[in-house]
């Protein structure tokens, strides 16, 4: 039998929301619900009344109750909480006191509080200078922006008028940003004019202005400048863009009252980015009131988040961990929002503002906790991590050796919370519960009204067995859709095209016979360094563009309890593979994309293998690359290409 490396005491059980949330659903549903799994199981045989009373417990703020609470003959098709009417923003603002609602910690200058009052007067401000501009119900604004408060007053503006907020953070490069914001045309565009990373300042002034004439829909650009305190409230000279006014322009003393535009539960909130693995990123569309209960579910029940807690998560405004962050300011609790190196000046920074701002729950992944280990720090040694109850991982699968270094080294005491979803989901599909153990390498449980089950080959399900992460039944933080795809035939077959009527993600999973869950890692070729998607088509854009490079391929090699990216390159010609033409690859892909995208290694090949219809088959030599064995190669056009791929320690860098 296996050993938890944690047990929640009974005081913290029966003190949770989880619990509490437990015999309210006895009183509403009539069982009894002894444990989590009871609870699970009511949660995904009656989702209607489930559901239903999250809409309750929550207390979403609505203009019109709803008329049913899910309808539709497929799971593709259902429609959540039809006749209902509500506001994004009006939700995440309905504490308007003198609690602290954000800190903001930056590389080089002083941190910030802002109170829920203050957020508020700040949102109502610059709502009011988006009407201004022309902004209205269902018009796209775009965010070029780092994790400071300024995008969240952004958003919440932008979401209080009906409009659509879509964001990507400054490291991106030009391309990776025209293709995620030329396909929504943005009306207006927040941009941070620079920021610091690991000490170094990095001006965007060039990329804004060029993103800003290459979209002719972007009618205003509003400049964020380097630092804003907000209690000084400091008017900037023009930021010398066209079409531009600093964000500093659009604060007013006497602000205007917020008006909350009031939408349907599925009117669009956010727009998302797939990885852009066979393309240009898919643009998801989520609905504002699925990613509210949805969102309010996972905080209040799984991480178990009230009004006292401080959360943190290390995360850019281009990963969905920033959308899921900033939504618990419905639940009232405080928001620490950290931009910078996590490793500036050291590896201990975070660990530092952990104990410096009492920060309660911690967001972060098994890729920092690797780091950590590796420079030997042992955090409970040199702080005081009194008030941290929580850890979250994300962005790849935690390890044992992940799970045990926490409780050895930072806290015996604490919940080690691993999860996974995705943005296609912008939640989670596994999760925490704080009232279960906590087992090495494993995910907790399935999150409730989630489920989650594991198909083989043939599509049935089963335990104990690795398989296919599938969810066989609907759920309201779905995508409301894709972005110009009017007939949802992109939507449908990016999720229901392999298994008829059953949502398939893509991940490759084990589910124990005690709902605890492993995670293998994707099932497609998505890349995943640092817990941080990358499509393989981003990464060919720019290789492949380079007159030297004739075809390439890109792979994720497991190293080190992680995912390092491997490319092999084609060259023209007779040419070599030389230090200068790897640095310039190297160079190319940096500027254009970020810096996650740059391979660890580099080799020259002579050929890459594809299928008969002419696709470059990158599973099959990342089977290679991590040891596994490769089936079907009769498929391939020339599967004696695979030959090369084997034994890539002995190839050139």
């Amino acid at each position: 039998m296996k050993t938890p490396l944690w047990i929640p005491t009974e005081e913290r059980k029966k003190s949770s929301n989880l619990i509490a949330f437990m015999r309210y659903a006895e009183q509403i549903s009539g069982k009894s619900f002894p444990d989590y799994d009871a609870l699970y199981q009511w949660s995904i045989t009656d989702i209607e009344e489930f559901w239903k009373s999250i809409w309750v417990v929550s207390g979403i703020i609505h203009s019109r109750s709803f008329t049913s609470v899910v309808s539709g003959k497929s799971m593709f098709g259902t429609k959540w909480f039809e006749g209902a009417k509500l506001n994004f923003a009006e939700n995440l603002l309905k504490y308007r006191d003198n609690h602290t609602a954000i800190i903001s910690s930056r590389e080089n200058y002083p941190d910030i509080r802002i109170t829920y009052y203050e957020l508020y007067k700040l949102v109502s401000s610059v709502a009011s200078g988006l009407r201004n501009m022309g902004v209205k119900n269902g018009d796209r604004v775009a965010g070029f922006i780092s994790n400071i408060p300024e995008a969240i007053i952004a958003m919440l503006a932008v979401t209080s008028i009906g409009a659509i907020w879509s964001s990507c953070s400054p490291d991106f490069g030009l391309q990776g940003v025209l293709d995620r914001f030329g396909q929504i045309k943005p009306k207006v565009l927040f941009a941070v004019e620079s920021y610091f990373y690991n000490s170094k300042n990095v001006n965007c002034i060039e990329k804004i202005n060029k993103v800003a004439n290459s979209i002719p829909e972007i009618e205003h650009v509003i400049l964020v400048n380097e630092f804003y305190d907000f209690n000084i409230k400091t008017k900037m000279n023009n930021p010398g863009i066209l079409k531009s006014v600093y964000f500093s322009a659009l604060l007013k003393n006497d602000f205007p009252d917020l008006e909350f535009e009031q939408v349907p539960f599925n009117h669009p909130v956010y727009i998302m980015y797939s990885s852009g693995t066979t393309g240009i990123p898919k643009c998801i569309v989520h609905g504002a009131g699925g990613t509210l209960l949805q969102h309010f579910k996972e905080h209040s029940l799984h991480t178990d988040i009230s009004r006292h807690d401080t959360l943190t998560y290390f995360t850019t405004c281009g990963w969905m961990m920033w959308n899921w962050m900033v939504s618990s300011l419905q639940i009232g609790d405080t928001i620490f929002l950290y931009d910078g190196s996590p490793s500036h000046p050291d590896i201990a920074t975070l660990w530092k503002k952990i104990e410096d701002h009492k920060i309660t729950i911690f967001g972060t992944s098994p890729k920092f906790i690797s780091v950590c280990e590796k420079a030997g720090l042992i955090p409970k040694d040199s702080f005081n991590l009194i008030s941290l109850k929580t850890i979250l991982s994300t962005g790849s699968p935690i390890t044992k050796e992940n799970s045990e270094w926490v409780y050895k080294n930072v806290k015996e005491d604490l919940q080690l919370s691993s999860i996974s979803g995705g943005t296609d989901i912008i939640s989670c599909f596994m999760l925490g519960a704080p009232v279960l153990p906590v087992f090495a390498g494993e995910i907790q449980c399935r999150g409730l009204g989630m489920k989650v089950e594991t198909f083989d080959d043939a599509g049935k399900s089963v335990i104990n067995e690795k398989g296919e992460l599938v969810c066989t039944n609907p759920f309201p933080s779905m995508p409301v859709g894709f972005w110009n795809d009017p007939e949802n035939q992109k939507y449908f077959n990016t999720y229901f095209n392999y298994y008829p009527g059953v949502w398939r993600h893509g991940d490759f999973i084990k589910i124990n016979e005690n709902g605890g869950i492993i995670v293998y890692g994707r099932s497609d070729a998505t890349l995943n360094p640092g817990g941080v998607r990358i499509g393989t088509a981003e990464i060919y854009r720019i290789v492949e563009n380079l007159e030297e490079v004739l075809d390439s391929i890109v792979i994720g090699q497991k190293w080190e309890n992680d995912i390092r990216i491997i490319l092999f390159v084609v060259l023209r010609g007779n040419k070599l593979l030389t230090n200068a033409l790897t640095q310039k690859i190297r160079t190319n892909i940096k500027q254009s994309a970020t810096p996650r995208h740059v391979p660890a290694r580099i080799i020259q090949v002579t050929d890459i293998p594809r299928t008969i219809s002419g696709k470059k088959v990158e599973i099959a030599v990342s089977k290679i690359i991590n040891g596994e064995v490769v089936d079907n190669k009769e498929a391939l056009a020339n599967p004696e290409s695979l030959s090369q791929f084997y034994n890539i320690d002995t190839l050139n860098n």
